[in-house]
């Protein structure tokens, strides 16, 4: 196979079902080298099994690419060490890291459990941090020793975290955190040739079935189907490819065939004097600001 992506080692964690499986099959159609890493569990992260990463893996081979099975838990700090290694081991090195791996465990705040909250964070929020710390380690190794990187880091991020979605506190926090982490690694990254981008994908999944997406109309032969995760893997290979060399810390939504680039907090309405306020004038001050500030953006526009 070649393509944007010859030659290039590619991980995708959550790689067996889903968008991963879809980044993982473009991946390896552009000329990659696929590391496909997944526990086989369940939508709320019990349970695992080695098929689904397996089945990508035949899927690629019997194309004519090539890639291998990974069931280490990316959550844990002794998994991912594992999970970059065999990369290392397998193809020679590490070029792209995707994280995609992902659970749910909805629930509204005043009933959510703290073990609820524990999962989620733990699968999204340190199962991104853990295989970026170690894929960072190797990279910037290979800069002691005088060598260059070509390298990216792809995080998944959502609008539930940079919007904010009613009865995920977990998943958007997790996610918010996501986005942040992605803009800081970019910028302590970019030293070792290192690009850090995020996602905030829309696709019908395991995972978005019960959402409202799976309300969605089938569509109909031969129509385009924006629900499908296989649209969210392009913008994700191109990510990976040399050919975005330029483009670090940005937040790309994308969801059928439509990609925008999130535009994060900054500075808006601003009021200023040379000295402390007084919290009795401020009844006048905060409502000005906040009546010239941009309306909030919700999960809805």
């Amino acid at each position: 196979m070649t393509g944007i992506c010859e030659g290039r080692v590619v991980i995708v964690t959550g790689g067996g079902r889903g968008i991963g499986r879809e980044h993982c099959l473009e991946f390896a159609h552009q000329g990659a080298k696929v590391v496909v890493n997944d526990l086989g569990g369940e939508v709320d992260g019990s349970g695992s099994s080695t098929g689904p990463a397996g089945e990508v893996v035949d899927l690629i081979r019997s194309s004519g690419g090539e890639a291998v099975a990974n069931g280490d838990d990316v959550s844990s700090w002794e998994g991912a060490q594992k999970l970059i290694n065999t990369a290392v081991e397998t193809f020679g090195g590490l070029d792209v890291l995707v994280n995609n791996a992902g659970i749910l465990r909805d629930r509204m705040l005043v009933n959510m459990t703290e073990e609820e909250w524990d999962a989620v964070i733990k699968v999204h929020l340190k199962g991104m941090f853990a295989p970026c710390r170690w894929a960072a380690t190797y990279w910037r190794e290979r800069t002691k020793a005088g060598e260059t990187n070509d390298a990216r880091i792809i995080n998944t991020s959502s609008t539930s975290g940079i919007f904010g979605n009613p009865g995920q506190t977990n998943y958007g926090a997790a996610k918010a955190g996501i986005a942040s982490a992605t803009w800081i690694m970019a910028q302590e990254l970019g030293r070792y040739g290192v690009t850090c981008n995020a996602i905030a994908p829309g696709a019908l999944t395991r995972m978005t079935e019960n959402l409202g997406m799976g309300n969605r109309p089938e569509p109909k032969p031969g129509e385009f189907d924006a629900a499908s995760p296989a649209n969210v893997a392009p913008l994700v290979v191109w990510l990976g490819s040399p050919e975005s060399k330029d483009i670090t810390g940005r937040t790309f939504l994308v969801m059928g065939g439509t990609i925008s680039v999130a535009e994060g907090w900054r500075r808006g309405p601003t009021a200023q004097q040379d000295d402390r306020w007084d919290p009795a004038k401020l009844g006048s001050v905060v409502p000005d600001l906040v009546a010239q500030a941009q309306p909030i953006t919700t999960m809805r526009g």
